[in-house]
């Protein structure tokens, strides 16, 4: 009784906008360090716990409409409920970016979350999902490729927080350059994930990473751009700022198509975030900079070929904080273990749910953010 209250508790919580880290973390360790009971041995042997599939569970999944997935194993619940913990941290993430003033505290809470985000997604793909007996069905929230786009994607965001403040603190534009640049590289890289899974329900998610990805490179062009008329090179400057208008037009026009494709989730509107505005404005002012240095006092030829961006950043980089299940609850004893009598288990419990069967999401709170932020991860 004590597992299905915290479960509960911890179900509700998924929905309460006052909800706060702090309260989750609470709430995640008592519901798993009872969940654990039903899958780890008592004594610390590698033997199993004779209740981990006393027990059907079904969850929906993000991109797979209202049929649920159905496993008779307590690790299916377990690596069921962590994804959905890990989604809680990106929607609080995109919450507090959404904010009209957001404070530094904030942006370093935005920034820690989507850590923890993809710190969890990633122990539950190396460590527990590969101890599932039923492996896991194609385009499900389980399965590896979707897995890998959401450690990624919860990298790339958590470096849009740090681009956001380097650029903020008026940091080397350098830096800000390689920054932008991996983090282009970062949502490319979470969209090849996605590339051989069906485009009815992928296509919308793989839409937005194209725009963040055309987005960042435009931005790493443009501080690219900046770099290289400090060094006097400004002909390579214009046609570094050139390429970064071409990037822009390409994510705007992106934009457009993503806020008109049908798929899962809701819709971002990027093009209207004040980031993505200024960023527009940005690029026009410095190549309109370089072409008048050159016009006055440089005369370099502008070069055919864009620049190289060989870029590393030494600094900003995301990495996810390392994520760890609580340790097993001091409530499970030898004589609780003993309580549970195995034979009366329901006969009829079948693993698979029956075809037209549907589950009813689960209502969120009406949190619209007070601006778009632009993050999209949930």
């Amino acid at each position: 009784s004590d597992l299905r209250l915290s479960r509960t508790r911890l179900l509700e919580l998924f929905t309460d906008s006052s909800c706060n880290p702090e309260m989750m973390k609470n709430a995640t360790d008592l519901y798993f360090s009872l969940l654990q009971g039903f899958i780890l041995s008592l004594d610390d042997s590698s033997q199993e716990c004779k209740l981990r599939y006393i027990q059907n569970f079904k969850w929906t999944d993000t991109l797979q409409g209202q049929v649920p997935s159905a496993q008779q194993d307590a690790v299916f619940e377990l690596v069921s409920m962590g994804f959905n913990v890990a989604l809680w941290y990106t929607k609080y993430a995109s919450r507090l970016a959404g904010k009209e003033d957001i404070t530094e505290d904030e942006a370093k809470d935005v920034h820690r979350s989507l850590k923890i985000a993809a710190g969890i997604f990633k122990h539950l793909k190396e460590s527990h999902i590969p101890k599932l007996i039923t492996p896991v069905e194609k385009g499900r929230d389980l399965e590896a490729r979707l897995i890998d786009s959401y450690i990624i994607q919860c990298q790339a965001e958590a470096q849009e927080v740090t681009i956001a403040r380097a650029i903020e603190l008026k940091h080397n534009p350098g830096l800000i350059a390689a920054l932008a640049y991996e983090t282009a590289n970062f949502y490319q890289k979470a969209d090849q994930t996605l590339s051989s899974l069906d485009p009815t329900y992928a296509g919308k998610w793989r839409k937005y990473l194209n725009l963040k990805t055309c987005f960042y490179m435009a931005y790493a062009y443009c501080y690219h751009g900046q770099t290289l008329l400090a060094s006097d090179k400004c002909g390579e400057a214009i046609r570094s700022l050139q390429e970064s208008e071409k990037f822009f037009a390409k994510a705007e026009a992106l934009c457009k198509e993503y806020g008109e494709t049908k798929g899962p989730g809701t819709t971002a509107k990027p093009s209207g975030h004040l980031f993505f505005r200024k960023l527009g404005s940005l690029i026009k002012n410095t190549l309109e900079k370089c072409q008048r240095e050159n016009g006055f006092i440089y005369f370099q030829k502008v070069p055919t070929e864009a620049p190289q961006l060989e870029l590393k950043a030494n600094y900003g980089l995301v990495e996810p904080i390392p994520f760890e299940f609580p340790a097993l609850n001091a409530h499970w004893t030898p004589e609780t273990l003993a309580a549970f009598d195995l034979t009366k288990r329901p006969k009829d419990d079948t693993a698979k749910p029956k075809p037209d069967e549907e589950v009813k999401p689960l209502k969120e709170p009406d949190i619209k953010p007070q601006k778009d932020s632009g993050c999209q991860i949930s």
